[in-house]
Parts: C-alpha cells; structure tokens; sequence
C-alpha cells in the first residue's frame, strides 16, 4: 500500500559541494600614523595629541574640528570675530 520513500526520490539526496582553493592573499591597507610625524632637518615633529589623553594619541584634523577617537574630544575653529555682531548695553 504505502511504499517507503528513501531521500534519494524525495530529492534530498546528498550534495555535493565543489571544494574550492585558498583565498587570494589581500594586503592590508598601510597605517596612517607615519603622515603623523614630520622631519625637518634633524627635528621630528609631532601633530597635535589629545589633552585629555597624552601624545600618545593624535587627533583627527577635520575641516572645521580636531578630533580624539578614543575619549571623543573636540575642538571646533572659532568662527571669525568680524561676523559676530556684540549687543551693546547703554
């Protein structure tokens, strides 16, 4: 009456999977922390570090800010004194 069905009928036989190679090797992008220093002449110099947290952190030059990535520090550029109108009292 009722005939078994193996998988094989059902159609959930076994796959088989194409085995593929190794990965490409892909070369890491190169740290930025070498644009950070600058030698002139015998001198090296530093960008400008974090006050809060010592020079061993930089902070990232921005257009308008400098910013800590660590403790989230920020330095905005002041807008220019020509532009802001003061309230005189009398």
């Amino acid at each position: 009456m009722f005939q078994k069905q193996t998988n094989e009928k059902m159609g959930k036989g076994k796959k088989s999977k194409a085995k593929k190679g190794k990965k490409p090797h892909k070369n890491k992008p190169t740290s930025k922390k070498y644009s950070k220093y600058k030698v002139e002449g015998d001198k090296v110099t530093r960008a400008k570090f974090c006050p809060r947290c010592g020079p061993g952190v930089f902070l990232m030059t921005a257009k308008d800010r400098v910013y800590c990535g660590k403790c989230h520090y920020a330095e905005f550029a002041g807008k220019p004194k020509e532009n802001i109108k003061e309230v005189k009292k009398e």
